[in-house]
């Protein structure tokens, strides 16, 4: 008598328990999926720029081809641009890193 007892709490218990799983997988599905924050870095910007600066700015590698330097040159300069609201420091920062990259350095540094 016992046994078809145990068996309906076992049922009962599973039961339960696949519920429970259930609601749990569709709170997870709801939740608004979360954006990865990419670590930046964290440091000021150096006398003299190098090429690792520069293709810090620019989110590149050093040994990126010119094609592409150009293409990131161009996507960080419109995120950044004085004339959407950037700042005029970033944008020569960002344009100086091009001219590093590029291989266009002038006996100057930045404007700034």
């Amino acid at each position: 008598m016992s046994s078809p007892l145990i068996a309906g709490l076992a049922v009962a218990a599973a039961a339960l328990a696949g519920r429970y799983s259930i609601q749990a997988w569709q709170a997870i599905k709801a939740r608004p999926p979360t954006a990865r924050m990419r670590k930046f870095y964290e440091g000021g910007f150096q006398p003299k720029m190098t090429r690792r600066e520069a293709a810090l700015i620019l989110g590149v590698r050093e040994s990126t081809p010119p094609d592409k330097i150009k293409e990131a040159h161009r996507r960080v300069m419109v995120a950044n641009h004085p004339d959407a609201g950037g700042s005029h420091y970033l944008a020569s920062k960002i344009n100086e890193a091009k001219d590093v990259l590029l291989g266009k350095t002038k006996s100057s540094d930045s404007a700034f």
